[in-house]
C-alpha cells in the first residue's frame, strides 16, 4: 500500500464519456481514459483492506489491492501479471463489467466513492498490450485433445486455460468469428471489436484452433476428442406473444444488435433485410442492459425518438439499496451512456398488443400496472392500474432476456459452462464458469490416466 492516506485526500475521478453531440454520430467507444498520472493517482486510493470485499464480490476472485498498488507504483508489468493471474481477458471486463468489486469496496460503503477498479483494469491491460507485456506461450502438449463448443466468454476462457495446461484445444462456433455475445451482442460503442481480434491473435498464436461457421449439435459431438466443453450460451430470447407480434417492425433485440455489428464488420444486407431505426419512433421493451444497448444503437442509426418500457417497478434511486445492502450489488436505478443520449423511460408498463396498418407496426397498446402481494406467497400479482394507451412506434425491440436452455443428457466427459449452464448472466460470471469447466476437464482427464 504505497499511499496509506490517499483515500482521505483524493476523490474518485472517472474518465467519463465522450460528449453526446460527438459520440452519437459514430460507433466508436464512448468511454474516455485518464492520463497516466491521474490513473496512478486513482489507484492510490485503494486501502488494501484487511478483508478485501472487492475480492469477495468478484466472480473471478480478482485482487484489486495487489494490482492497484503495482499500478500506483508505476509497475504496469507486475500489475498486469497480477490481474491476468485471475482474469484471462481483463480487456473485456475492463469495458463491460458492472464492477461488482466497486460496489463491495469499503470506500463505497463509507463515501460512495469506490476505487476505480474497472477503469484501472482496462488501463493496465491497454498498457500491457502497448508495451508487449502480453506474451505468447506455447505450452508442451500432453497428448490429449479437448473440444470446446461455443466461442463466447465462457468457451474462450475454458479454451485458454486448457490450452495452457497442455491440451490440444479446438473451438467450434456457429458464427463467422469468435466472441459470442461479446462480438454479436455488445455494441461497438461499448466494446470495439478490434479488442477481441487482438486477443484472438494471441490465442491462435498459442495453438488454439478455431473452426467458425460450424453449427455443432450437442447431441452429436465431433469424434476424436478426449473431453468436451459446451458453452453455447442462451440462444433463445424471451418472446412476447401478444396480438400483432407478426407485424413487420417487431424484432428481437439481438436481430438489431448483431446485424449492426456485422454491418460495421463489412457484411452487406439487402435493404429489406435491414433492421434499422433511421427516421423511426422506436419502442424498447425491457429495462436491462440489452435494452440500453438498443437505445444507443437506435440513436446512432438516426431514429426519431426512443421510449423504453419495463414491466417491473422503478428501482430506488440509490445509492443505497435497503433490500440488498452493502457489500452485495445494489439493485438501484441505472442510467447508462445510452440513456443520457435521450430516452423516455417508463416502469410498471405491460404490453397488450402490437398495432399496425398494411402489415407494418404503427403503435403498441400498453397499460400501466401495479404489483400486489400474493396472498399465497411467492411472486407478486400484476393488476391493472390505468387505462390502456397507445405508444406510437414504427419499430419495437424485444429486450426481455433469454430463456435458460434445457441441458441434454451427455457422457461423463462433457462439461457445461457459462450461460448454457447457469442461464443468462454477466460476462464476468461466464468467464468464471469457463475457468471452472477447464478445471473439471483437467481433473476428469487426469483421473483417467
Amino acid at each position: 500500500m504505497g499511499n496509506p492516506k490517499a483515500f482521505l485526500t483524493i476523490h474518485r475521478q472517472e474518465a467519463g464519456y465522450r460528449p453526446i453531440h460527438d459520440r452519437i454520430h459514430d460507433f466508436g467507444e464512448v468511454e474516455q481514459t485518464l492520463n497516466t498520472n491521474d490513473r496512478r493517482t486513482q489507484a492510490s486510493r485503494c486501502m488494501d483492506c484487511g478483508v478485501p470485499f472487492c475480492h469477495w464480490a468478484c466472480p473471478l476472485g480478482n485482487k484489486p489491492p495487489e494490482w492497484n498498488d503495482a499500478l500506483y507504483k508505476g509497475d504496469y508489468e507486475l500489475a498486469y501479471r497480477l490481474l491476468n493471474s485471475t482474469n484471462d481477458f481483463p480487456e473485456f471486463t475492463g469495458r463491460v463489467c458492472p464492477a461488482l468489486c466497486e460496489k463491495a469496496c469499503v470506500l463505497n460503503l463509507i463515501e460512495h466513492e469506490p476505487t476505480t477498479n474497472r477503469e484501472d483494469e482496462a488501463a493496465i491491460t491497454e498498457m500491457a498490450f502497448q508495451e508487449n507485456y502480453v506474451r505468447t506461450e506455447r505450452p508442451e502438449r500432453n497428448g490429449r485433445r479437448v473440444c470446446v463448443v461455443g466461442a463466447g466468454p465462457a468457451g474462450l476462457v475454458a479454451a485458454n486455460r486448457l490450452n495452457l495446461m497442455g491440451y490440444a484445444v479446438t473451438v467450434f462456433d456457429r458464427n463467422e468469428a469468435p466472441g459470442g455475445l461479446l462480438r454479436y451482442g455488445i455494441p461497438n460503442f461499448k466494446l470495439n471489436k478490434a479488442v477481441i481480434d487482438r486477443r484472438m491473435e494471441v490465442l491462435c498464436a498459442e495453438g488454439i484452433e478455431f473452426r467458425c461457421g460450424v453449427d455443432v449439435d450437442v447431441n452429436k459431438l465431433p469424434e476424436g476428442y478426449d473431453a468436451y466443453v459446451i458453452a453455447t450460451g442462451t440462444p433463445e430470447a424471451r418472446d412476447l406473444k401478444v396480438p400483432g407480434r407478426e407485424l413487420k417492425g417487431v424484432h428481437f433485440a439481438l436481430e438489431m444488435l448483431a446485424q449492426q455489428n456485422r454491418v460495421l464488420a463489412g457484411t452487406e444486407f439487402k435493404k429489406d433485410e435491414l433492421v434499422n431505426a433511421r427516421g423511426k419512433d422506436v419502442l424498447v421493451i425491457g429495462g436491462g442492459d440489452t435494452g440500453s444497448d438498443c437505445i444507443g444503437t437506435a440513436h446512432r442509426q438516426g431514429c426519431r425518438s426512443v421510449t423504453q418500457i419495463e414491466i417491473m417497478p422503478m428501482p430506488p434511486a440509490g445509492p443505497d439499496d435497503p433490500q440488498n445492502p452493502w457489500p452485495a450489488f445494489p439493485r438501484t436505478l441505472k442510467t447508462t451512456s445510452s440513456h443520457e443520449e435521450g430516452c423516455t423511460r417508463r416502469w410498471n408498463i405491460n404490453t397488450l398488443e402490437f398495432l399496425g396498418k398494411d402489415g407494418r407496426l404503427t403503435g403498441v397498446k400498453v397499460q400501466e400496472i401495479e404489483w400486489r402481494p400474493n396472498p399465497e406467497g411467492g411472486r407478486p400479482l400484476m393488476a391493472p392500474a390505468g387505462k390502456p394507451e397507445v405508444i406510437k412506434a414504427d419499430m419495437a425491440l424485444l429486450a426481455m432476456g433469454f430463456l435458460k436452455p434445457t441441458l441434454p443428457a451427455v457422457a461423463d466427459n462433457v462439461v457445461f459452462a457459462g450461460d448454457a449452464l447457469n442461464g443468462a448472466s454477466l460476462v464476468v460470471r461466464a468467464m468464471a464458469s469457463g475457468r471452472d469447466a477447464a478445471m473439471k476437464v483437467n481433473e476428469l482427464l487426469k483421473a483417467k490416466r
